[in-house]
């Protein structure tokens, strides 16, 4: 793909999508530009053959496609300092942004505001961080300017490590808590069934490695099977069986109620945020 990629802001979740491009070499680290505050921080960016920069505006010169990784309360200081330093005001440019909360509509007007002759379009995204090691999960919705070719290029980008999936932008805000917050519970989840696993004898490493990989095979195995979770637990369960004792112990501390509050809670947080 002959375009220079940007990044602005290069923290945890520019680094995995960065991550995700360079390891399933879709795009040459060559063509990444990335800008953030303090330039050491950058060290990885540069050692695996991006450009690195302390300026905002240099991104938005060199690039045609920029990522939008700031945090969603400094996406107004990011932008004033791109019209502080840019060379280039009249370039077309497509953002990418992963501010959560931020409505396409929100990131369009904070952009004219401060880059009004430049042609923009947006793309809004929600990744996670496992694209870092390629078993991610990012939704994007377009704005009605990008184009089919547009979308086919950031699906490419993140499809390298990711379900890469279009969804409309209604959805940004459940899907989004869902699929951005959740690997944070999924952690929680892993590090409990190994410390249950740990009462009852096992050697920590051996318990976490194995309720890391119990995890990760059972979504494979509601991807793969195409059954519903349900069916797929009924079918572990025999009557009277160690598994629904379990079942049974999860169901009386709430489990899937405590769940769906957190997602629940994430959802509003993130809307709290975008305001």
């Amino acid at each position: 793909m002959n375009f220079n990629l940007g990044f602005i802001g290069g923290g945890n979740m520019s680094t995995a999508i960065f991550n995700g491009i360079i390891k399933s070499n879709v795009h040459p680290p060559s063509k990444i530009w990335v800008s953030g505050p303090h330039i050491e921080h950058l060290k990885y960016w540069t050692e695996n053959g991006a450009t690195a920069t302390i300026e905002n505006g240099v991104v938005f010169d060199n690039c045609e496609i920029i990522f939008l990784g700031v945090k969603p309360d400094k996406l107004d200081t990011a932008l004033k300092t791109i019209n502080k330093t840019t060379k280039n005001l009249t370039k077309k440019v497509l953002f990418v942004s992963m501010l959560a909360g931020k409505s396409i509509d929100t990131i369009q007007k904070a952009i004219t505001c401060y880059l009004s002759c430049a042609s923009i379009s947006v793309v809004r995204i929600m990744p996670n961080t496992p694209m870092a090691v390629g078993a991610g999960i990012c939704i994007y919705t377009p704005d009605s300017t990008v184009s089919d070719t547009e979308c086919h290029i950031i699906e490419t980008l993140l499809g390298s490590s990711a379900l890469c999936e279009k969804v409309p932008e209604n959805l940004m805000g459940s899907l989004g808590a869902l699929i951005g917050c959740g690997p944070a519970f999924m952690y929680l989840v892993i590090e409990a069934l190994a410390d249950g696993a740990v009462k009852q004898g096992a050697p920590r490493a051996l318990a976490l490695r194995h309720a890391a990989q119990m995890v990760a095979g059972s979504g494979q195995m509601v991807l793969k099977s195409g059954k519903h979770p349900g069916l797929l637990k009924d079918e572990v369960c025999s009557p009277g069986g160690s598994t629904i004792c379990g079942i049974s112990a999860l169901e009386n501390g709430s489990l899937r109620a405590t769940m769906i509050n957190a997602v629940e809670a994430a959802t509003h947080r993130t809307k709290e945020l975008g305001k």
